[in-house]
């Protein structure tokens, strides 16, 4: 999924990048108001961060204009204006949510997954998921949620989780190499990193596995890479 994150401080942008490319999403920079429409009729995000005082247009113009052109987009304005009005104001232009500056990680984490819950019900994100609810050993995975559940145990997903999770659903009993679960999770513009994988694959089995040491979802192929046999 595309994220477009338009904001002309550089610290925050880079910031925010990081948060959703960590989260498994492909993201687009704007610096300014007229970049943030441009790069919005030329790749079509699947939702939008904006800043409010941005030089060129305003937050306000760009979410105006986006709404204009596109009334389901959903749009998310993150920004240091505090005051009720403003936010009022953004929501009444038909921004989804309002986040303001300073932000934690997790706060904006848990913003950006249930806009992403509202993204997955939309039929033209491009998210390649099935998103019919499936099992793995005793966890069932709904990945319109980004959750699991087992019992009535209910465990938060980020999108990289689903598409990880998602991909062993297809290829239940193979061996998958690390470079396919990498390419299918991270993408082909990402370089191939093995420590990167491990790490997370070892995050995830602290999460859905009852036994993270002895796991039963998703299992160690030496010399492979993983293999789920649920």
């Amino acid at each position: 999924m595309k994220v477009l994150i338009a904001e002309d401080d550089r610290h925050t942008l880079e910031g925010l990048a990081e948060i959703l490319a960590r989260e498994g999403y492909e993201t687009v920079a704007a610096r300014n108001g007229k970049e943030a429409l441009a790069l919005f009729h030329l790749q079509s995000p699947d939702f939008v961060c904006l800043d409010i005082m941005m030089p060129g247009a305003s937050g306000y113009d760009v979410c105006r204009e986006i709404r204009r052109r596109d009334p389901s987009v959903p749009i998310m304005f993150i920004s240091a204006k505090s005051e009720e009005i403003d936010k009022v104001l953004g929501l009444e232009l038909g921004a989804d949510d309002f986040i303001t500056k300073p932000f934690g990680v997790k706060e904006v984490v848990a913003r950006i997954r249930a806009v992403t819950r509202r993204c997955l019900a939309q039929p033209k994100a491009r998210h390649h998921l099935q998103l019919t609810p499936f099992r793995l050993a005793d966890l069932e995975v709904i990945p319109s949620e980004l959750r699991a559940r087992r019992g009535g145990q209910c465990i938060e997903l980020s999108l990289r989780d689903v598409k990880i999770l998602d991909l062993f659903h297809r290829s239940k009993g193979k061996a998958l190499d690390r470079h396919t679960i990498f390419s299918h999770a991270w993408g082909g513009d990402h370089l191939p990193n093995s420590r990167t994988l491990d790490q997370h694959i070892s995050q995830l089995r602290k999460r859905i596995e009852v036994d993270p040491k002895n796991p039963r979802i998703i299992s160690t192929v030496h010399g492979v890479g993983y293999r789920c046999e649920g």
